[in-house]
């Protein structure tokens, strides 16, 4: 059970649960006295809380502890993620200012592929008929031009009930300078239609640009009644086992927030499982000294990648979900949040196998998730994914799968390999899976050098920290095909997002538009906005941080007037007056050069819209760790396991090994597998592999390693 030496004094006399509900897996962590326990059950996809509370349960039992003992739960979750993909959410209507209801179908009137005479986009979550404009109208400035028709909204409620409407997104012209209308139409709802979940714009994103906050809002009402009722289902069900602490909530942004705050704002909840695992990258990153690194995260879903410069992944104020076309910016659909960058494409152990039309391989992006799930879980599920892969080839312990809870069927695998990729491809079983096995890493592969080249990345700069449960089997062969020398594999990586939820710090963000020239502030505005700002962002943080010491930071999205696209400068401390405006104007105008090469001091700088955010607490402590391989005889393997030789074309046995054994020092080379209960880490031929000081699991590949070696000898010479 690693790790603990890691854990801060004050962490290990805590009882500390983190809950990561996934596509396919529940992982489940549970720390205490310095020791980590881990779950990973089913996803009980009708009713995600069976699987928490049954997990919970069993990890407090081996603890000997019980519900009333827990001092802080966290909980992530990748429904909202699901239900946006997959259109699964609620039956949502849109109610927005008259004239403006086909504003989803025109977007930001732009193609993503200018010359793609056959382009599609995204399908919108409110159809057409359920959305509906109201008679009211407001400027830019918050002056109202126009009353909001309150008839006409009382009429509109028993139309939304009769069409059996269950959420409802309000997304008015300019809520963000005068939200009174949307609060208006709001208390309305809830007089005369009770029943229906409600989400304001001026809530979700208090900021210009209608388009996306519309896609945003849209995207909370969509998801509210499914995530939100899991959640009170799981606190009332908790409360009544004996839990006393409120439980807490990973956002996208990769902090921690108040139960409330993901009942009223689940759309900040869309990417919190994948934030978890940028956060263990983060500390992983810290404690092995690469500031440079690239977080690999593949569970039975999806596979998330981000890369982490300087020990912090890139946090952004928007993202895009469900694109049409994996790689291609703006052909998806637009969400205002903090969030961190990272691509998602759907490659994970469940994702189905085929042969397409072309004749060629195919491996997702659809899942088999948890029911039915893959053929060899023996649940149903019939057709080939890449876990049926890995059990034709050898690489995964049937016995160890999950822990043992899911008991693998290798001959059910093999049927629905050979049916669905080897028939129709003409391959053997060992070459349909190996087929399986290549394009999914080469989907991922590609994925990464996409994102590598969208933020000005070289990946083979960067170590590879690879996590989820089926990460730690692709890891070498991604890191190969990248360019990748050094692989790490944390303690408890087949729950690593969940192990990150336990890094993660206590904070939350506000943003809000008021368009300001800085050559003529106001500063009363400016400063009775910020303090709005910091006593909503105090409330929620002081909610989940009482005692703990705060640190506040304000930044404004800056542009030069008659730009269309801003840059975020930090604040000055103090009062913006004239002096701080003209602070504020050269850290913009420094900023703008550095990112563009030349400043225009000629042309007024504006500031657009102004945040706050908050985090309790002091940071992670910089411990790092010596990766080197340690001069030791190799590792005694545990028993060996029938894995396919390629090159043979035969199996071939290989050694097995418990990864608790190599705590050691002791190396390990390639081909090898190194077994635990949640994953198992495929070496490669060319490959070693060691456990570092922390409980990590580091893999090099020799034969790059020695390459940059000798260049470096030459270029001394």
């Amino acid at each position: 059970m690693s790790d603990s030496d890691s854990l801060p004094s004050s962490s290990r006399r805590r009882v500390r649960v983190a809950v990561d509900v996934g596509g396919t897996f529940t992982d489940i962590v549970l720390e205490h006295q310095g020791r980590r326990r881990s779950a990973k059950l089913l996803t009980t996809p009708l009713a995600p809380e069976d699987a928490v509370l049954a997990g919970i349960g069993e990890l407090l039992g081996q603890a000997g502890l019980a519900w009333s003992d827990v001092d802080r739960l966290i909980l992530g979750t990748t429904l909202a993620t699901n239900a946006l993909i997959e259109r699964k959410g609620a039956r949502t209507a849109l109610i927005t200012t008259q004239g403006f209801a086909d504003l989803v179908e025109i977007g930001l009137e732009d193609r993503y592929a200018q010359y793609d005479i056959f382009l599609d986009k995204p399908r919108p979550l409110v159809p057409r008929h359920w959305r509906h404009g109201v008679t009211e109208r407001v400027d830019a400035r918050g002056k109202v031009l126009t009353p909001l028709d309150e008839e006409q909204v009382v009429s509109l409620a028993r139309r939304l009930l009769a069409d059996g409407i269950e959420s409802v997104a309000v997304c008015l012209l300019h809520s963000y300078a005068h939200p009174a209308h949307e609060r208006r139409i709001r208390d309305l709802l809830r007089a005369h239609a009770p029943q229906l979940w409600v989400s304001l714009s001026s809530d979700i994103c208090a900021e210009i640009r209608e388009y996306p906050r519309l896609s945003t809002v849209s995207a909370n009402a969509y998801v509210q009644p499914q995530v939100s009722g899991y959640l009170r289902r799981f606190e009332v069900a908790a409360r009544g086992l004996g839990l006393r602490a409120e439980p807490f909530l990973m956002t996208s942004g990769g902090a921690i927030a108040t139960l409330r705050t993901g009942i009223e704002e689940p759309v900040r909840l869309v990417e919190s499982g994948p934030a978890g695992g940028a956060i263990l990258a983060r500390h992983i990153a810290r404690q092995i000294g690469a500031p440079r690194a690239l977080s690999f995260d593949m569970g039975g879903t999806t596979a998330k990648i981000c890369y982490l410069d300087g020990y912090q992944p890139q946090v952004s104020r928007s993202f895009e979900f469900g694109r049409v076309h994996r790689h291609l910016k703006g052909s998806g659909l637009p969400i205002r949040i903090p969030v961190i960058e990272m691509i998602e494409i759907g490659a994970g152990g469940g994702s189905v196998a085929r042969i397409n039309r072309l004749g060629v391989v195919q491996a997702g992006p659809d899942s088999a998730g948890a029911s039915p799930g893959p053929a060899c879980y023996g649940l149903g599920g019939r057709h080939a994914t890449v876990t049926d892969a890995h059990a034709v080839i050898g690489t995964l312990a049937p016995e160890r799968f999950a822990a043992g809870k899911v008991m693998l069927d290798p001959a059910r695998a093999r049927a629905a390999i050979e049916e669905d990729i080897g028939k129709p491809g003409g391959l053997d079983a060992p070459d349909a899976a190996h087929a399986v096995i290549e394009v999914v890493t080469e989907n991922m592969a590609n994925a990464a050098r996409v994102h590598a080249s969208e933020l000005g990345r070289n990946a083979p700069d960067h170590t590879l920290i690879a996590f989820g449960g089926a990460a730690p089997l692709h890891a070498a062969l991604l890191a190969r095909k990248l360019g990748i020398a050094t692989v790490v594999v944390p303690a408890s990586a087949g729950v690593g997002s969940a192990v990150g939820f336990l890094w993660a710090p206590i904070a939350y963000q506000a943003v809000r538009s008021l368009h300001q020239r800085l050559d003529r502030i106001d500063p009363r505005a400016v400063a009775g906005l910020l303090d709005e700002l910091d006593a909503q962002v105090r409330e929620v943080v002081r909610r989940a941080a009482p005692d703990e010491p705060l640190h506040v930071r304000r930044e404004v999205s800056m542009r030069y007037a008659g730009q269309g696209h801003e840059i975020t400068v930090e604040l000055p401390p103090g009062p913006l007056d004239a002096e701080a405006a003209r602070a504020l104007g050269r850290r913009f105008a420094e900023r703008y050069a550095q990112l563009y090469g030349r400043s225009l001091p000629h042309v007024p700088a504006e500031a657009v819209s102004w945040s706050v955010s908050i985090q309790a607490g002091e940071g992670e402590p910089v411990s790092p760790d010596v990766i080197d391989a340690p001069g030791a005889p190799p590792a005694a393997p545990g028993g060996s396991r029938a894995l396919y030789d390629f090159d043979a074309a035969r199996l071939a046995q290989v050694p097995a090994y418990e990864r608790a054994a190599l705590a050691g020092g002791h190396v390990v080379h390639g081909p090898a597998l190194v077994v635990e209960d949640e994953t198992t880490t495929f070496v490669p031929q060319g490959f070693s592999a060691h456990a570092s000081p922390q409980g990590s699991l580091v893999l090099h590949d020799l034969q790059r390693i020695h390459g940059e070696s000798e260049t470096a000898l030459e270029a001394t010479a």
